[in-house]
């Protein structure tokens, strides 16, 4: 019988939760998706000192402060990382603003159009390109202007379910809901120390937004992500796409039993209805939410400090150049 991981790609949209390039060639997804933390982990392989060198180089003649010219060095990096991944993945890669400007709807725009622009000055295809924002409201309306030109988006920071009706509300291309950072905050506000696959709670939130798009025709891409195990790849079996570590493309590859499919798009049924939210109510439905409000602050707390490092070190080598 075949591995888990050739039965889920028949199934499933697999896409590589890495910026390693060896990782994603030995792996082969459709799709590969970045962020900050994974760039910054990825910085340290030899693959990526040419990059990091480019970036500065380019950042240097582009001139401004220092503050300037790091950020245009790191997008310059994460667009050349991207464009390497392009050459490996027959699909899209996403890549991510700086999550420093989650709150600010205008500089996020602006970046992302930056984001687009670098692309298109390597040579890239602008569609196989998704622009990372996380899913504050703010956030959410820079999708829905970028969505507007044509620059396609993954709202990604997303814990609740209130997030998701918003964002395909908005008309977001993608969204990525974060299993594993939502069971991490059950297990620690409970006295459960586990959960069963079809009890985690970030495998029901993702569930639910699945049927919620699936039953009403929205178009929205549900891609679950951020996995602790492979109980939780397995309970999602069907999900329009799973971005899914190196570590766990291991375990699923390495396991020949049989993987029943879970979701289908054509017994979808759910009982949410329809629904168009204001800032207000968006506001209020997440200050009452506690997991989605902490793990969304956190989450975007991590990815600026991630950032920030990565600007440091790109900082740190182009004094040493």
């Amino acid at each position: 019988m075949t591995s888990k991981l050739d039965q889920l790609k028949q199934m499933t949209t697999v896409v590589a939760d890495t910026g390693d390039l060896d990782a994603i060639r030995e792996w082969r997804p459709v799709d590969a998706t970045t962020n900050p933390s994974l760039l910054l982990k990825a910085a340290d392989s030899a693959a990526y000192r040419p990059m990091i060198d480019r970036a500065i180089d380019a950042a240097e003649k582009q001139g401004g402060s220092n503050l300037d010219q790091l950020a245009f060095a790191t997008d310059h990096l994460a667009v050349q990382a991207g464009c390497q991944i392009l050459d490996i993945v027959p699909g899209v890669v996403s890549t991510e603003v700086d999550a420093r400007l989650s709150f600010d709807t205008d500089a996020t725009v602006e970046r992302a159009r930056r984001l687009v622009r670098f692309y298109e000055e390597a040579g890239a295809d602008p569609t196989r390109v998704l622009i990372k924002i996380a899913s504050t409201w703010e956030g959410i309306r820079a999708a829905q202007i970028l969505e507007n030109e044509g620059i396609r988006c993954n709202l990604t920071l997303l814990f609740s379910f209130t997030q998701a009706a918003a964002c395909a509300d908005a008309g977001a291309h993608l969204v990525s809901p974060f299993v594993g950072r939502i069971l991490d905050w059950h297990l620690k506000n409970s006295d459960r120390d586990a959960f069963e696959p079809f009890e985690d709670p970030g495998v029901r939130s993702v569930t639910r937004i699945y049927e919620y798009f699936k039953t009403h025709g929205f178009e929205t891409i549900v891609m679950g992500a951020s996995f602790r195990n492979t109980g939780e790849i397995e309970a999602l079996a069907g999900c329009d796409r799973l971005t899914i570590s190196p570590a766990l493309l291991g375990e699923l590859s390495a396991d020949p039993a049989n993987l029943p499919r879970v979701l289908a798009p054509d017994q979808a049924s759910s009982s949410d209805h329809p629904v168009s939210m204001d800032e207000k109510s968006f506001r209020w439905s997440m200050n009452d939410d506690a997991m989605a409000t902490e793990k969304l602050a956190e989450g975007i707390r991590r990815f600026a400090d991630d950032q920030l490092e990565l600007e440091k070190r790109v900082q740190r080598i182009a004094r040493v150049a």
